[in-house]
């Protein structure tokens, strides 16, 4: 690590004031150049160390960056990873308050449920499949809390990847009976689609998220224990949205699951 522990310290401190103040920040690279990939998760644990101590239970985890184009264009090969905190959880139809996030987006996924743990190294789709108890339908709001969404990687890894809030709901469905691949969804803005996509958007398939996120887990000698909600990553771009909005997401044999802003 290039930064010591009272400077991860600070800036964990200063990106989460952010996230329960709802207030935005310049990116932390600007002020430290130099901070690199363990940096970034470092911070990121001391932001779900603090959260711990004050009582929050970690109920969940996620994945970002899951398009191989995107990987390519940003210079990396594996996706970003974040935690799910108990609060981010919003009931199925419920509502959110625009004054408690700063510039939300929502991204339609697949979310995974586990019923026996997932280890690295060399954790594969197969894998994955055979340690799923369900997958559901997500809406993921993220809600970076840099300014204007301005940011690097690093900056964003820190940021616990700009979670915020999340919704489950629809139906649960056994993985063996889809092809994960093509599950299509369709997602709407106040009664009208505005993003259309299938399972293949996230890494050629949604499970290949869970797999390097065992992998990359396992090289800090931690796993994605059994019973763990897992979002496997937006399928189509992220959508804006304001106070008034009603977003629902329909995914293909799963039903809905729908959220609204106020």
């Amino acid at each position: 690590m290039s930064l010591d522990i009272a400077t991860v310290e600070a800036l964990a401190e200063r990106l989460e004031d952010c996230e329960l103040q709802a207030r935005d920040t310049l990116k932390i690279t600007d002020d430290y150049p130099e901070l690199g990939w363990e940096d970034a998760y470092a911070i990121q644990d001391e932001i779900r160390r603090r959260k711990i101590d004050r009582g929050v239970r970690i109920v969940g985890l996620k994945a970002g960056l899951t398009s191989h184009a995107k990987m390519r264009q940003m210079g990396v090969n594996t996706p970003v990873f974040g935690f799910l905190a108990d609060y981010f959880s919003v009931p199925e139809g419920g509502g959110i308050a625009m004054r408690e996030l700063i510039h939300p987006k929502v991204e339609p996924e697949i979310a995974f449920v586990t019923k026996a743990a997932l280890r690295g190294p060399g954790c594969h789709i197969g894998a994955v499949l055979a340690a799923t108890d369900f997958i559901m339908p997500a809406l993921e709001i993220i809600d970076s809390r840099y300014r204007d969404f301005k940011f690097d990687l690093k900056s964003v890894v820190a940021d616990n990847c700009s979670s915020s809030r999340f919704v489950v709901g629809g139906r649960i469905g056994a993985p063996a009976r889809f092809d994960l691949r093509t599950l299509g969804v369709v997602l709407e803005k106040n009664g009208t689609p505005v993003a259309f996509g299938a399972g293949a958007a996230v890494l050629g398939h949604p499970a290949q998220a869970l797999a390097m996120l065992a992998n990359e887990l396992g090289k800090r000698g931690e796993e994605i224990p059994a019973g763990t909600l897992v979002l496997s990553g937006g399928i189509t771009e992220a959508v804006s949205v304001q106070a008034g909005d009603n977003l629902t997401l329909r995914m293909q044999s799963l039903g809905s699951v729908s959220v609204r802003f106020y």
